[in-house]
């Protein structure tokens, strides 16, 4: 048998890198090579045993780069062995209303990598051949590996619409809610990024982000009020889970204004509906992303958006399961860190 090094959590709070069978292609499938792969939230939170979705033992791991090792050559993107790919990690049934009406990433029996089924954080790994983005061979892996949640920044931007010259008031500063930000002033908006924690909200400026705003310490409607001339943010991006924040989001918002929910509250929020029609806001959810790689692959190659600026380290696969560790306990430490193999 041949094996090949994976990181495995069997269990909430124990997380290994273990030795595993390399897996062999089905049909319609490539073997990868993966060279990076990002830790991402969920990861922790499957460590934690605080994500719902996940089902232990689970070998982590969505946001993957490698090299094609083994491929049907008659594969209908045309991909070869050798080529540069990343990993379109969620697996629609493609035949689900949704799923007819391409909007795959809310199919009925969504299955993503590291959470419902095992992930990439591994050697090697084998994925579906039509669900592999080419590319560019002048893209750094490092970069590659954070093109995935990019895709989720700029589906929540996507969802709600936003275009030149509108405010979009992003709640939450961590990895989604900054390149949210930096996805909405690329495209030519406004950003206002609001946290409880001065720390992030200071790399947020040093980003370029246009406006912050620490709703611990200041009036976040009074500031978004006089920040927008009183016309208030025409997309409120959620970007955090947190119930007030959700509930937040409908007072940041414009008459006729958009929210989209990208953040996964753990419980109900209860929200005022006169507010919602009285304002006629449209709620939007935003999950995962859908045919988004291209486009997210294509800003970050041009530096439209330099995701290298939130690049906390990178780190090899032996060393993943005591970074994991240290995230959970210090995550004020890390904005996003990259296995390299």
């Amino acid at each position: 048998m041949i094996t090949m090094k994976a990181i495995k959590i069997d269990e909430p709070w124990s997380v290994e890198c273990v030795e595993m069978e390399k897996p062999t292609p089905k049909n319609g499938e490539a073997l990868i090579k993966i060279v990076s792969a990002g830790i991402c939230g969920s990861d922790i939170g499957a460590f934690r045993g605080t994500n719902g979705l996940v089902s232990y033992p689970r070998v982590i791991g969505h946001e993957l780069a490698g090299v094609i090792e083994e491929i049907s050559p008659d594969n209908k993107k045309g991909l070869k062995v050798g080529d540069k790919v990343i990993v379109d990690p969620y697996l629609y049934c493609g035949h689900c209303y949704p799923c007819s009406i391409g909007r795959t990433n809310c199919c009925a029996d969504l299955k993503v990598l590291g959470v419902h089924i095992d992930g990439g954080m591994a050697e090697y790994f084998c994925h579906p051949d039509d669900m592999l983005i080419k590319m560019p061979d002048d893209l750094d892996w490092t970069l590659a590996a954070m093109a995935e949640p990019l895709t989720i920044s700029l589906h929540g931007v996507h969802r709600g619409g936003l275009v030149a010259g509108e405010y979009c008031a992003i709640i939450g500063a961590g990895p989604i809610g900054l390149v949210a930000g930096m996805i909405a002033q690329a495209y030519g908006a406004h950003a206002i990024l609001l946290d409880l924690v001065q720390e992030r909200l200071d790399f947020a400026k040093e980003l370029g982000i246009e406006y912050v705003i620490n709703s611990a310490n200041e009036d976040p409607v009074a500031r978004v009020s006089e920040i927008t001339n009183g016309v208030m943010a025409q997309q409120v991006m959620e970007c955090s889970g947190a119930n007030p924040a959700v509930r937040m989001s409908l007072d940041l918002v414009s008459n006729a204004g958009r929210v989209t929910l990208t953040g996964w509250p753990k419980k109900e929020t209860p929200l005022p509906t006169d507010i919602i029609t009285r304002k006629e806001i449209d709620i939007r959810g935003a999950r995962t992303s859908a045919g988004e790689f291209e486009e997210a692959i294509e800003l970050i190659r041009t530096k439209k958006v330099d995701v290298s600026k939130i690049l906390t380290r990178t780190v090899s696969l032996k060393d993943a399961p005591e970074v994991i560790k240290d995230i959970e306990k210090n995550p004020g430490n890390y904005m996003k860190v990259v296995v390299m193999m």
